[in-house]
This record gives structure tokens, sequence and C-alpha cells, in this order.
């Protein structure tokens, strides 16, 4: 059974930094693509960023320069370090993966960026 677990969502200040963690389980998880996705209230949910089974790394525009996606294969787990923080990148975010023709999402977590 695939689970994908994600954590360190927040409250923070424009300007600042989180890390968000997804662990995974149920799959050989050095061998897939991991990737975040976020949904703002009342929009769709987009691709963030992703990471491939050999470390190659991309980014929506949006996010490029100030977000690292990064992977511990010894631990299954997928890291989303966000810094420099805007409003609009508040949403909600989610893990998640393809295995056997089927994509399989996170419970997400909640990313608020405010004064």
């Amino acid at each position: 059974q695939v689970r994908l677990v994600e954590s360190g969502g927040g409250l923070v200040q424009p300007g600042g930094s989180l890390r968000l963690s997804c662990a995974a389980s149920g799959i050989n998880f050095r061998l897939y693509t991991m990737d975040w996705y976020r949904q703002p209230p009342g929009e769709q949910r987009d691709l963030v960023a992703n990471i491939s089974s050999g470390g190659a790394t991309s980014y929506a525009g949006s996010v490029k320069g100030r977000f690292t996606i990064s992977r511990d294969n010894r631990m299954n787990r997928v890291i989303l370090q966000m810094d420099s923080l805007k409003p609009e990148d508040t949403a909600v975010y989610y893990c998640h993966t393809r295995h056997r023709a089927r994509d399989y999402w996170g419970q997400g977590t909640q990313v608020t960026v405010s004064q």
C-alpha cells in the first residue's frame, strides 16, 4: 500500500522560510519521480517542483530560485525547502507520485504566508 505523509507546514511572515517533508512507504522509493503540488484557496492544484529518480529537478517559474526540492533515498523522504516566501505562496501543499499508472497523494499540509 502506497502512503505519502507530509509535514512541516505552518504560518510564516513574508520573506521567511519553511521546510516541507514527505515520507513515502509502499514503494521502492529510489526508483520514483516525486512531486510537490500546491492548491491555493479556490484555485486548481498545480505542480511546484519535481525530482527524478536520478536527482534531476524542475520547478514552476513562480518558485524558481526560491524553492529547492531534494530527496533522501535512505529515509524515503522528499524535501521542499521554501525560502523568500510570498503571500501568493499560501496554499495546501501536496506530495505526489505515480505508481502502476495510478496517482498517489498525501493528505496535504497548509502553508500560510502572512503578516
